[in-house]
């Protein structure tokens, strides 16, 4: 006779950022009556990733057409501007500028144009003399127009995805060890003593999820690479009516320093992408030696900055120093000085890496016995977090059916 498993849900899942609580909303609207619990270790939602971005709601041209990063973030763009809509969550369509100011960026802008139009989105080309039509301060050899893009309250976003859920939600609730057993379930325990066992378990960790889903003793074949994100905020916010970004390089997911007008009316500049000594590492300050030995020991580490050692000590010089950083936002914005930055707070994007040293360029969510991983989802995710909270909810509630 075999004894029944008493389970305290049917999905749990770790991580109360914004991607967690969508996942957790999409399942109890798909499936009512599924009962759906959500452990997150800091004392509120999105204290991280979704609270530490410029809060901008991406169009979706940057990406490859067909990947999950241009679909969901198509899609997820107009779903989030309605749901921002009907919760009376603070929100504005801006359109945004991505200029190019130098000759050899011309062609990057025309791919953009391109991708833009396979990927469905309206794109408008401007000469040098029209940007200022929408930038007056702006100077750029030609730009492109993206209507679509806005700005939001992501933080706004999350508690209301972990109101209209129904999930019980756990805060203060840090993973500690975790008991995967094919035939029995899941069973987490937190560093407080509690042990909850579940039918399923979905991994949305954010910064901590390739650890996360060793703990379950999957090997995810990545690393998570902690890359920070500096800001500064504009003292002269008159001089940027909208959002404006530069030509990005397409060897990186970074879209480079660029300026945006958020919500409250201020002006965040930034940012730039240095490699953080710690998960959570938002100075340089913050050192935890074992996350930082999980970054130098993995061979994508080093890989990485084998290939992209000349791009990463220009990320590095303009994060020591103020007056590079001006410079690069100078290519921009002509009229800014080094008196106009202010710092402001930074943000840690939770980078996946291959063992040969790849960047991860898309979405990857890989299922195991009982387990949903989510274990790339840095930006766009906020913008497309209602998509990819069905996609993750799709394949939980298809593993909840086999159990």
């Amino acid at each position: 006779m075999v004894r029944e498993i008493a389970h305290d849900c049917d999905v749990l899942v770790i991580g109360g950022g914004i991607v967690g609580l969508s996942t957790a909303y999409a399942i109890t609207r798909s499936a009512p009556g599924t009962r759906v619990t959500v452990l997150e270790k800091e004392p509120g939602p999105a204290r991280h990733q979704t609270g530490r971005n410029s809060g901008v709601i991406h169009s979706g041209i940057y990406y490859r057409p067909g990947s999950l990063k241009a679909r969901f973030a198509v899609r997820g763009a107009a779903e989030l501007v309605k749901f921002c809509a009907e919760y009376d969550i603070a929100h504005a369509v801006t359109g945004k500028l991505i200029v190019a100011t130098e000759r050899d960026e011309l062609p990057r802008l025309h791919a953009l144009v391109q991708r833009g139009r396979e990927n469905g989105i309206a794109v408008r080309e401007l000469g040098a003399s029209q940007i200022g039509e929408y930038e007056p301060e702006v100077r750029g050899l030609a730009a492109i127009r993206v209507a679509t893009t806005g700005v939001c309250d992501f933080v706004g976003v999350a508690r209301q995805l972990a109101d209209a859920s129904g999930a019980r939600i756990r805060y203060g609730a840090k993973v500690a060890y975790i008991d995967r057993r094919p035939d029995r379930g899941v069973a987490v325990l937190t560093d407080d003593g509690t042990v909850v066992r579940a039918r399923v378990l979905v991994n949305c960790a954010g910064l901590h999820c390739d650890a996360v889903a060793r703990l379950t003793g999957d090997d995810p074949e990545v690393r998570i690479v902690p890359f920070r994100g500096e800001y500064y905020t504009l003292a002269r916010p008159d001089l940027v009516n909208g959002l404006v970004y530069p030509v990005p390089d397409p060897a990186f997911p970074f879209l480079g320093v660029h300026l945006t007008r958020g919500i409250d009316g201020s002006v965040h500049i930034g940012p730039n992408a240095v490699p953080a000594l710690a998960r959570e590492g938002y100075d340089w300050r913050t050192v935890r030696p074992r996350e930082l030995a999980t970054t130098l020991t993995w061979p994508g580490s080093w890989h990485m900055a084998r290939s992209h050692w000349r791009y990463g000590g220009g990320e590095l010089r303009r994060s020591l120093s103020k007056a590079a950083f001006t410079q690069a936002v100078r290519r921009l914005l002509p009229a800014v000085t080094p008196d106009d930055l202010v710092p402001a707070p930074a943000g840690v994007r939770a980078q996946a890496v291959l063992r040969d040293g790849t960047l991860v360029d898309d979405f990857l969510i890989q299922e195991g016995p009982r387990t949903v991983h989510v274990l790339n989802a840095p930006s766009p995710a906020a913008t497309a977090s209602l998509p990819i909270g069905r996609e993750v909810a799709r394949r939980t509630l298809k593993a909840l059916a086999t159990t």
